[in-house]
């Protein structure tokens, strides 16, 4: 008994001190990377007081580089970075200097390493029926070859119609590629895959959890939802590949998104992103069409915006940043979780103080509870300063927009949260054109009538019970 005792003492003991190692060198990782030093302390502080529970949620959820991204792309994808050379003399014919109309453009073109080009149509669809009409009429005329990457797909009614559109192009010799992300689509079923990878479709999972550093993290989403055909039109927003996003769920319906049609030498920057995906995930390339493709029916002008955990700066937060200080009369912004960084919140303050029209759509009916708590309280701190926030008040509201005064729309597959901001993958594409930001000012117009505003007075009614709920959920903003 007392050997059994001792051995038990021992293997405490040589326990406690593992976590107590653990923790201090994850401190010391913490305070050389963490973004802002109340979180480099935060963390400090909680993995050496109690490093049994905060090291595992540190390795879990602490850390905003995806570093073995980061390191495949310098050191095995000179491919990729080749055919980004090449993309770019291929689109030089193409390319357009905005100088200052949207702020200073080539702050946003050295940001992404991609630059404004013309020739471009983009066609705005407006919830799931046309979104996914469109998506389907596309892959039905495909000749060469399919890109499809989503979020979530869903072995239900609309996930077993991409499948059986996919398939029927693999049989008539299109080549297909099918990324999806793991934790999003946990749902997709074994036999679906089989189905898939059983008619010749390349299929593959993000992967964000290879190498040893990645193994027990849950961060990191591949959040992008992208399609291209035949590297002449591409789609991107907000949908991704489930019953709910046409309405199939009753507690959240009818269900309010946008996604975005774009043909022309765009097209190829959005397919770059796929390629630089697919490449994580497989260590191959996809045999596509780096031509242009020129649009016949317009001339926009158009950007696209991939970012993510790889990144070298927080591509997506200064995105959103540089289009709020830009903003010289109006910047109207829809999306499903309102969780932004202190610095966003700043430049929206300052635009509404600067006389800007600045306008915020959230939805009135949650999907998630907590986010919609926390939001609540950032609601709080831009009302107070002349910023308008609207409940959108006719089923959730999904969609990811931006309008920037009368020559501007972004969408794309962003939410306005550190998730989004830091931690996913995304994709943004930002148009110039007057009459298409007339169409998306129309849009949203309808959403602001369908919706409510949040006013001082709705604020100030709160009980304090719900003002103590939100401050503590705003707690866990970085991680929501």
């Amino acid at each position: 008994m007392f050997d059994l005792s001792a051995s038990n003492l021992t293997f405490l003991g040589i326990t406690v001190f593992v976590f107590a190692v653990l923790g201090v060198l994850s401190a010391i990782q913490a305070v050389m990377t963490t973004r802002t030093s109340q979180g480099a302390v935060a963390w400090a502080i909680t993995l050496i007081m109690w490093p049994f529970a905060a090291v595992p949620a540190y390795w879990i959820f602490g850390r905003s580089r995806f570093h073995g991204y980061v390191d495949l792309r310098r050191d095995r994808s000179s491919d990729v970075f080749e055919k980004l050379e090449d993309l770019r003399a291929k689109l030089a014919k193409y390319t357009v200097d905005l100088g200052s109309r949207f702020g200073e453009a080539r702050a946003l073109e050295q940001l992404a390493r991609t630059r404004f080009t013309r020739n471009n149509h983009t066609r705005l669809l407006v919830n799931g029926q046309d979104t996914f009409q469109a998506i389907f009429e596309a892959i039905e005329s495909a000749n060469e070859y399919i890109l499809v990457e989503f979020f979530i797909i869903n072995d239900d009614k609309l996930g077993r119609q991409l499948k059986d559109k996919l398939i029927v192009q693999a049989k008539r010799g299109v080549t297909v590629y099918l990324l999806y992300d793991d934790v999003g689509s946990s749902g997709i079923t074994k036999r679906y895959l089989r189905d898939l990878t059983g008619a010749g479709i390349h299929v593959t999972g993000m992967r964000t959890t290879r190498g040893w550093r990645n193994r027990f993290q849950i961060n990191f989403r591949n959040h992008r939802k992208i399609v291209v055909v035949d590297g002449r039109i591409a789609f991107v927003g907000g949908h991704n590949v489930g019953d709910e996003y046409l309405g199939g769920n009753p507690k959240l319906s009818p269900w309010r998104d946008t996604h975005l049609a774009i043909s022309g030498p765009a097209v190829l920057a959005i397919q770059l992103a796929f390629v630089d995906d697919w490449y994580w995930a497989t260590e191959t390339l996809p045999v596509v069409n780096w031509e242009p493709q020129p649009s016949e029916d317009d001339d926009r002008i158009v950007f696209v915006l991939p970012s993510g955990p790889a990144d070298e700066h927080e591509t997506c937060g200064l995105f959103f940043t540089h289009a709020i200080n830009s903003a010289k009369e109006r910047i109207w912004i829809a999306t499903p979780y309102f969780v932004p960084d202190e610095g966003v919140i700043t430049a929206l303050q300052l635009a509404a103080f600067r006389g800007v029209d600045v306008r915020i759509l959230i939805p009135g009916l949650p999907d998630k509870a907590l986010i919609k708590l926390a939001a609540m309280s950032y609601v709080g701190q831009v009302v107070d300063t002349g910023v308008r926030v609207y409940e959108y008040g006719d089923g959730f509201m999904h969609q990811k927009v931006l309008l920037v005064d009368n020559h501007a729309a972004a969408i794309g597959t962003a939410n306005f949260d550190n998730r989004s901001f830091r931690l996913n993958f995304e994709i943004t594409v930002l148009t110039i054109d007057d009459q298409f930001n007339k169409e998306v000012e129309r849009m949203l117009l309808k959403d602001f009538a369908d919706s409510r505003e949040i006013t001082l007075e709705d604020l100030a009614a709160r009980p304090w019970w719900k003002l103590a709920i939100s401050q503590i959920a705003r707690l866990f903003s970085p991680i929501l």
